[in-house]
């Protein structure tokens, strides 16, 4: 999943970003306004952490520009102001979600995962595709019994094409959503991936997982 941080005090940001990265998000971050703007119209993002009191551009503008162009990224505020006026104006222009400073990481992660899962319409953060079971708050991976040990890259595509399970997914949608902006990834680094995840996931006689579909991109689901 990818995630966009625009919070321009440094500490946090960076703690923010990092704390996401580590979590399995793609993560582009600025400390600019207007840089953030661009970012958030320009690129398709899970979910959006947005500082309200920003230079250049204020939060509310680009929320409000979000949703003007009909961007459907889903929207954290994280913001100082807590007056129940402040939040009331950020949900009502189009916020999913409202975090007041200070706030614990652990809290900021659990809330991102759950809105990433709802961009998919995914409740349960336990995903089960045939006897494949993808544990989202864990980041755990299961076939059957046997636990499955996945590297970051392979847990985020696992994840991303879980959560859009029985579609077909083009290449350009997952370097959207699993790639950062700076990514410097090799064109056919999807192709790669999808290699290594087939290699850890399938099972001699047992239902192939990941279909490839020759010109439209991949899908996954249990088949014959």
């Amino acid at each position: 999943m990818r995630v966009l941080v625009v919070e321009d005090y440094p500490p946090i940001r960076k703690a923010v970003a990092k704390g996401l990265r580590e979590a399995g998000f793609a993560v582009d971050a600025t400390g600019d306004g207007e840089e953030g703007l661009w970012y958030a119209t320009s690129n398709d993002y899970d979910v959006v952490v947005l500082d309200l009191m920003l230079p250049g551009v204020d939060g509310l503008t680009i929320l409000n520009r979000l949703r003007a162009e009909g961007r459907a990224a889903h929207v954290l505020i994280l913001t100082a102001k807590d007056a129940v006026s402040d939040r009331v104006k950020g949900l009502d222009l189009g916020a999913d979600d409202y975090l007041v400073k200070p706030f614990a990481l652990e809290e900021l992660l659990a809330r991102v995962r759950a809105l990433a899962r709802r961009a998919y319409c995914v409740k349960n953060p336990c995903i089960e595709i045939g006897d494949l079971r993808i544990e989202t708050d864990a980041q755990r991976v299961w076939r059957g019994s046997e636990e499955v040990r996945l590297t970051a890259r392979e847990y985020a595509l696992l994840e991303y094409l879980a959560m859009r399970r029985g579609e077909v997914v083009s290449r350009t949608d997952i370097w959207e959503h699993v790639y950062e902006f700076n990514s410097e990834a090799d064109s056919n680094v999807v192709d790669v991936y999808i290699g290594y995840l087939r290699k850890k996931i399938e099972r001699p006689h047992k239902p192939r997982l990941i279909r490839t579909l020759r010109g439209r991109g991949y899908s996954l689901g249990a088949s014959g």
